[in-house]
């Protein structure tokens, strides 16, 4: 059995439920019940109080489901031909998402395809009720863990220097903290690998990198990409936890298996500003192109507005790219000058001075 805040209670199998009412609950006033075959406990729902719960995609018979809904429950029925759980109460994990051999067969890839190809009201509220059920899970995942989030590009190469850096700054920032990325590949794979390895140290960096290195992109084959990085995880099976928080707008990013807990979302806009906002140890800033470039800006006009007390660093690495190939520190500057943020922008030149400046803090 477990509770969530306040007086939620989730309630996600038979077993559960029934052991609840042996141990004498009698209300499911904030109880939130998800995926269960409710037909043969009839009896058991008439006589309890309902009112102020949710039925979340449970079975029910129709007169059961007509009897809660009079006395005061909401019901959401289960949406047919949906690959995904649209009321699942946890985040994912990568082997949920790599579930088969042939990764155009898994569960990553299926759902994407769907994503893709259905265009109904059925499926817009599917991907809504399932990006709102992540949300929660991600906030109760994140009770009692302090992040760090690090940004960068998704095309970093497995064995160039940028993604041993990467690597390095995961593994150097979880030493205190709990590292959060996009989730997808390239650096954002490099960080969460670093954060994996946090209590392996740095020869077991090392050698990873020089195992992946074998397959450097997920271009052309995700399968082989993904086998890597799940036979280094055999080699060094005891992780640190790290958060992935990808998105199943972007086909062509898959989710890195480095990342303990995988919060993916269909929608782009909701993932990018959901991971913006839990990072409040700050953010580190990588190299990278539109995307990063975009993240950047979109925490500094959070930065912009926010008080003193709620101003988070923000690191750039490479100084050189972020003043000459792509200048948005200038602009950073600019935008930060005579502001509460001004003294927690930064802009350094290696992970290590970056881990040192959000450590520091």
């Amino acid at each position: 059995m477990r509770r969530t805040h306040g007086r939620v209670i989730d309630v996600d199998s038979l077993a559960d439920f029934d052991g609840r009412l042996r141990s004498g609950a009698r209300s499911l006033d904030g109880w939130r019940l998800r995926g269960i075959d409710l037909g043969e406990r009839g009896a058991e729902l008439r006589s309890l109080e309902v009112s102020g719960a949710l039925f979340l995609g449970c079975l029910l018979r129709p007169e059961d489901g007509e009897s809660v809904r009079s006395r005061g429950a909401i019901v959401f029925p289960a949406i047919p031909d949906v690959p995904v759980d649209t009321y699942r109460s946890r985040l994912y994990r990568p082997e949920e998402l790599y579930d088969d051999a042939d990764y155009l067969r898994s569960t990553d890839a299926r759902v994407y395809a769907w994503s893709q190809h259905e265009n109904s009201t059925d499926t817009a509220l599917a991907q809504a009720l399932h990006d709102h059920s992540i949300g929660q899970a991600l906030e109760e995942w994140r009770q009692d863990r302090r992040l760090v989030g690090v940004m960068g590009g998704h095309s970093t190469g497995r064995g160039t220097p940028a993604y041993a850096d990467g690597a390095r700054l995961g593994q150097l920032l979880s030493r205190t903290l709990t590292v959060a990325s996009g989730g997808g590949p390239g650096a954002m794979e490099a960080v969460n690998l670093g954060g994996y390895l946090a209590g392996y140290g740095e020869r077991a960096v090392t050698e990873a990198v020089r195992m992946l290195e074998t397959v450097p992109s997920f271009v052309p084959s995700i399968g082989d990409w993904a086998r890597a990085a799940f036979e280094v995880r055999s080699r060094f099976p005891e992780g640190t936890d790290s958060l992935g928080i990808p998105t199943w707008h972007y086909g062509h990013e898959p989710p890195n298996v480095f990342a303990s807990a995988i919060a993916k979302y269909f929608r782009n806009a909701q993932r990018e500003a959901i991971l913006l906002e839990i990072c409040e140890a700050g953010i580190v800033f990588l190299p990278g192109a539109g995307g990063t470039v975009q993240e950047i800006f979109q925490d500094a006009c959070e930065n912009y507005y926010a008080d003193e007390s709620s101003t988070a660093p923000m690191v750039l690495v490479g100084r050189e790219y972020w003043t000459e190939r792509h200048p948005a520190w200038p602009l950073l500057q600019s935008l930060a000058k005579g502001r509460p943020m001004e003294e927690h922008v930064h802009l350094v030149d290696t992970v290590d001075e970056a881990a040192a400046v959000v450590q520091e803090r």
